[in-house]
């Protein structure tokens, strides 16, 4: 995709971090944008910053762990603007709590928008993506999908699982030649809400977890959606953002599963650090 003028893009959770700057960069490229958020206050802000852009778009509120609704959403996109070209999966949550302390509900609702919303979202649009003859599907993952994290292990699970989906996602399009370019994004630490907005196990401060987490992320949303462009425009099927995120692609490459231990005793020191 050489050229972004015209094209319909579909972008989950673009209420605020990455998905609303990449709307914005979107539509300063012309494209014509379909974003979503379950917050519908978040996501009218975001389209309006796309039409001071100069963009056609619409908000539409949307839950993506609820499949009903996102396929309704497809429905609703084709509609209002003929089908997508770009499908951006970007929707997520956060979890930080051990695996003892963990809850059901707590499981299962970052699951359902993580991994579901992922899942969801490419099955709902992919029919019109392959319909453009000049698609892309981009599925956001992270560097927690390439290596395991104390504290983590939800959305870990959901983040290792993105990035095995899209890989296979990415090959089955291979396969049938269809005119689909599929991306994998693995952003490092972005300066988003995604930490502030986080559940947590009853003895952690998770005020403190996102001060810490601040701390440590260094790209802005700004920066992660030019990259993401960057790669959609290159076709890129692994995108790394930031240089954290290469670091840590690099870890179990040269450390096999020895990168644990020394991990383990690292999330001990940080997890006294967000105790009440």
């Amino acid at each position: 995709m050489k050229s972004f003028t015209d094209k319909v893009a579909v972008v989950t959770g673009a209420g605020s971090g990455i998905g609303r700057a990449l709307a914005v960069e979107l539509a300063g490229r012309g494209a014509k944008l379909a974003v979503s958020d379950v917050d519908a206050v978040r996501v009218a802000e975001t389209v309006a910053l796309c039409e001071k852009a100069g963009a056609t778009a619409k908000a539409y509120e949307l839950d993506v762990a609820d499949r009903a609704a996102v396929l309704a959403h497809a429905e609703e996109v084709a509609t209002d603007f003929g089908g997508a070209d770009l499908v951006v999966n970007n929707a997520g949550v956060a979890l930080g709590v051990m695996v003892e302390e963990m809850t059901w509900d707590d499981y299962d609702w970052l699951m359902g928008i993580n991994l579901g919303g992922v899942v969801n979202g490419t099955k709902a649009f992919l029919p019109q993506v392959i319909g453009s003859g000049d698609g892309h599907i981009v599925n956001v993952s992270s560097v927690f999908g390439f290596i395991g994290v104390p504290t983590q292990s939800a959305y870990n699970a959901a983040k290792f699982a993105v990035r095995g989906f899209t890989e296979a996602l990415r090959q089955e399009m291979l396969i049938a030649r269809h005119p689909v370019k599929v991306s994998c994004v693995h952003p490092g630490g972005i300066k988003t809400n995604i930490a502030r907005d986080a559940r947590g196990g009853a003895e952690q401060d998770m005020g403190k977890a996102a001060h810490g987490f601040d701390k440590i992320a260094r790209t802005t949303p700004e920066k992660a959606a030019q990259t993401i462009v960057r790669g959609i425009e290159r076709g890129t099927p692994r995108i790394l953002i930031g240089a954290d995120a290469y670091v840590i692609d690099a870890i179990p490459r040269v450390l096999g599963s020895f990168y644990q231990r020394p991990l383990a005793l690292l999330g001990r020191l940080g997890m006294r650090a967000v105790k009440k």
